[in-house]
């Protein structure tokens, strides 16, 4: 999601109405480098919001998973980087729109807290904002689908709790077991006989 100034200018003025007027106003903005400063209807900002938080998850769709692919990008001083980390992914990616920046902050949290699932929180979000958009075309209230979200948080909670087995820090084969899963998506996943018992020994 790399953009420059210009067309952020005219990814802002995609909810603005044609006409004569706008198209008048809308040159002179791009001729000046102004930043056209019009206040936008509720509905355009949340259909804004969720374009660009889907264009960060897509960004790093493919990388899910231990079939994703590894992102090749180079960044501003020149240098090559090859990663499939979410966090580390959206860190070097040029992110200007707030909603778009909000998934990066995510993914960062999601990384401070728990240090893996990066990409899959990111993966969540952009699907679920895409949920939104369908619902909001059809006419459902922001605030009933918020309450709405609420609700399914606590009652996948609840079945995550119910189906989720104890972790004997004693049992190193289990531990081993639960380190290759780590380790299936990422770069090593071909040598995980070898890491994972050194992971658990360690």
């Amino acid at each position: 999601l790399l953009v420059n100034s210009s067309s952020l200018i005219s990814f802002q003025y995609n909810s603005i109405p044609y006409n004569k007027t706008n198209q008048s106003i809308m040159a002179t903005a791009v001729r000046t480098g102004e930043t056209f400063n019009e206040r936008s209807k509720g509905k355009d900002v949340r259909t804004s919001n969720i374009i660009a938080a889907k264009a960060v998850a897509n960004a790093v769709r493919t990388s899910l998973g231990p079939r994703g692919m590894d992102k090749l990008m180079e960044l501003s001083n020149g240098e090559v980087l090859i990663s499939n980390d979410g966090a580390t992914i959206l860190s070097k990616m040029n992110v200007l729109h707030p909603a778009a920046k909000m998934l990066v902050e995510l993914s960062q949290s999601q990384d401070i807290e728990a240090g893996d699932g990066t990409t899959t929180v990111v993966v969540i979000a952009g699907a679920l904002l895409e949920a939104c958009g369908t619902l909001l075309s059809k006419g459902v209230h922001p605030v009933a689908i918020a309450s709405s979200f609420m609700k399914a948080a606590d009652k996948a909670t609840e079945i995550l709790e119910g189906v989720a087995r104890p972790v004997n820090l004693d049992d190193r084969e289990m531990l081993i077991s639960s380190v290759n899963t780590c380790l299936s998506s990422k770069v090593v996943s071909q040598n995980t006989d070898i890491l994972a018992p050194i992971a658990v020994d360690s």
